[in-house]
């Protein structure tokens, strides 16, 4: 659970330390959005931060080879944080000027982070995950799903539009049609309806959730680094190029990759049918 101050009030701004909690496990970090009580809204200043921060350290830290995230209690994220906005605290509070630059300045530095992050990002969605928190789920590589997680791109349901980058991520996951129905009816999704859409790509039992996430990322994790890293680049980046623009950025990439340790390693030990050195940096 998030760290508080002794006898701190319920009103004291949280540190960044205090709302993601970073946990290493040899070559992966898990990263749980630890702020239940606001079920883990991620709008406030602290979880901006923290997820900005995070992203920026584990692009530095080559040692890092795969992130799970997740989020503490029974929720994964709910998004905003609907309280703030029905008070008019904060950002909620300002002109709409002010706001357009709160959003861009506030909530969508984490679609611009994660997007950046080199490293695969795994999504155990443990519950709900609600308008920017379904975006959230959306802005990882991979995502697994709790049977009692559910989605909802439920923006139009408070009267508003997907704020954070949902209508760019959510049709390049499930395709327009039904991208357009999740966010034009502001309906939930159901983890195995999810999964058929292609949302997630598994249910499992909640206990079970973490150790597939965690075997899901040790299946990455084991791969020569750099070039798990440089496919991520290229998967992001092949989208909405010409299949030309892709063949030469794949060209220039495979020269850099030729010359690595770890791809004459992996090489040498396909030709000797053993397994390839650990790679530490």
């Amino acid at each position: 659970m998030s760290a508080r101050r002794p006898g701190s009030d319920s009103e004291r701004t949280p540190t960044p330390a205090e709302v993601l909690r970073v946990e290493r496990d040899g070559d992966v970090e898990t990263w749980t959005l630890d702020e239940p009580d606001s079920r883990n809204a991620i709008s406030g200043e602290a979880m901006i931060e923290a997820l900005v921060g995070a992203a920026d350290r584990a692009n530095r830290d080559t040692s890092v080879r795969a992130v799970i995230l997740t989020g503490a209690g029974s929720v994964f994220s709910s998004g905003g944080n609907v309280r703030d906005m029905a008070a008019g605290r904060g950002m909620f509070g300002s002109a709409p000027p002010d706001l357009r630059t709160a959003y861009r300045d506030g909530i969508q530095r984490i679609p611009r982070a994660l997007e950046a992050l080199e490293v695969p990002l795994v999504a155990a969605v443990n519950g709900p995950a609600v308008g920017a928190g379904c975006d959230l789920a959306l802005m990882c590589d991979l995502r697994i799903a709790s049977a009692q997680a559910w989605f909802a791109e439920s923006f139009v349901k408070v009267g508003l539009v997907p704020g954070d980058g949902g209508a760019y991520f959510l049709p390049r996951v499930i395709g327009t049609a039904r991208a357009t129905e999740m966010a034009l009816t502001g309906d939930r999704v159901t983890a195995e309806q999810a999964r058929e859409w292609g949302l997630i790509s598994a249910v499992h039992a909640a206990e079970d959730l973490l150790p597939a996430a965690r075997a899901l990322a040790a299946r990455i994790a084991r791969n020569p680094p750099t070039a798990v890293r440089m496919t991520k680049k290229l998967l992001h980046q092949a989208a909405g190029r010409s299949l030309d623009d892709v063949l030469e950025l794949s060209a220039a990439m495979q020269a850099i990759a030729h010359t690595t340790e770890e791809h004459r390693d992996a090489v040498s030990a396909f030709l000797d049918k053993r397994a390839p050195s650990p790679t530490r940096r």
